[in-house]
């Protein structure tokens, strides 16, 4: 039997980094950084160039895949999805 390891995360809690979100979200490193750039996302940064992402960021990143591969939206279109998403 298994035993539960009792770690929580705190789904706000900037943890991971960019390699591991591209390899968990299934999307190249330099999508990402672009996602970041357009706004679409806004990972916490520690100094200029590292980013740590939350695991609310892994979801909302999930989505926004879902959004471009599977209904094929561009950063805009996405832009504006989530914006309308947020107001509701």
């Amino acid at each position: 039997m298994k035993k539960k390891s009792g770690v929580h995360i705190d789904p706000q809690e900037p943890v991971y980094v960019i390699s591991a979100v591209s390899h968990i979200v299934h999307m190249p490193v330099w999508t990402l950084r672009l996602l970041d750039r357009e706004g679409v996302i806004k990972p916490k940064r520690l100094g200029k160039k590292t980013r740590f992402y939350c695991l609310n960021d892994i979801e909302r990143l999930e989505y926004v895949h879902y959004l471009m591969e599977e209904k094929g939206v561009n950063i805009q279109g996405i832009k504006f999805i989530l914006h309308t998403r947020e107001k509701v």
